[in-house]
């Protein structure tokens, strides 16, 4: 916790509350020291977290990792849904900066976009912590998350394995992602970076799911009607994935399409049970959450730098490993 001094210089509060103390003890044979530490106390922080929208999953288990980290240590959240609009992010950006807020987290729809305002905290003393969205290099003071194209590349590299051993090294793949999300576009370069070397495997098309479920589900229909030979489907988020087994059901295709991607939900551990859902790179959104108000806590409270990148691990969801994150689907 900090004291700001007349000079707009920060102390540590428990190096004040000693002076006082030492003073005190000074002074106390002589009955003059009326010390009340509450007169002292610091106003808890607030935290702003910019998010990108509360529709998916996802985005909600951020929301509660940070919301209970933050009640844990005593801070103040507040949460902005974006609704999946760039320049609200950089608009509440600018409001909390208005308003003092101690920290912002931001979950970046526009990567290059957000700069400006992140610039603008930075000049107003307002640290700011990346989350998922991996940002250019800024006075960003921490990026928490997954790497997306690595996540991309290792999600490949479990898909060109299993087209090797379960479909005769040969599939016909489409491709739901989200073209206006730069986190969606490194988990496709990722993926397909992956596919170099393996002519039995072709792309015959990429559509866009806009990062909106049913947005989603048009293009995976169209994908899938324009392309009757295609085997597997990649989806590069939870909207896109979802979109994706919904068209794979409509079209009764569960026998002969295979689907892969990003983020679980109740519907992907239902295709996993039936074996259509082949895996799921599974994220920890609410450990990014939590590791992000962690992190704001160090710069603000303990006046502690952090490690640029804060690393929260990924997990390859299958047949073979759903049962362990059955219960987070459970009502």
């Amino acid at each position: 916790m900090f004291i700001n001094t007349s000079n707009n210089k920060s102390v540590p509060a428990y190096n004040a509350l000693n002076l006082k103390k030492s003073a005190c003890a000074i002074i106390a044979s002589l009955g003059l020291c009326i010390f009340s530490y509450s007169a002292f106390a610091v106003e808890a922080p607030t935290y702003a977290l910019v998010q990108i929208n509360q529709q998916a999953l996802f985005f909600n288990l951020m929301n509660k990792g940070a919301e209970e980290e933050a009640a844990k240590s005593g801070a103040k959240l507040v949460i902005f849904n974006a609704n999946d609009n760039p320049v609200s992010q950089n608009d509440a950006i600018e409001t909390y900066i208005q308003q003092g807020v101690k920290g912002i987290m931001v979950d970046a729809i526009d990567v290059n976009g957000i700069l400006p305002a992140i610039k603008e905290a930075e000049a107003a003393h307002i640290p700011v912590i990346a989350i998922d969205a991996v940002l250019p290099a800024g006075p960003q003071k921490a990026q928490v998350g997954v790497d997306n194209l690595k996540g991309g590349a290792l999600l490949g590299n479990y898909f060109t394995n299993y087209v090797k051993k379960n479909m005769g090294d040969k599939a016909k793949l489409g491709i739901v992602g989200a073209l206006n999300s730069a986190i969606q576009n490194q988990r496709q370069k990722g993926f397909e970076d992956t596919l170099q070397g393996h002519p039995g495997i072709k792309i015959v098309g990429v559509v866009d799911g806009r990062n909106i479920q049913d947005d989603a589900l048009t293009a995976a229909e169209n994908l899938i009607t324009g392309n009757p030979d295609m085997t597997a489907i990649y989806a590069t988020g939870e909207p896109a994935l979802l979109g994706a087994i919904a068209a794979v059901e409509n079209q009764g295709r569960q026998k002969d399409i295979k689907v892969f991607g990003w983020d679980l939900t109740s519907k992907a551990v239902s295709g996993i049970d039936q074996g259509y859902v082949a895996a799921v790179l599974q994220q920890d959104p609410k450990n990014m959450g939590v590791e992000a108000v962690k992190a704001l806590n160090k710069i603000v409270v303990e006046g502690k730098t952090v490690d640029k990148s804060i690393q929260v691990p990924a997990t390859i969801v299958t047949k073979a490993n759903v049962d362990t994150f059955r219960p987070l689907f459970k009502q």
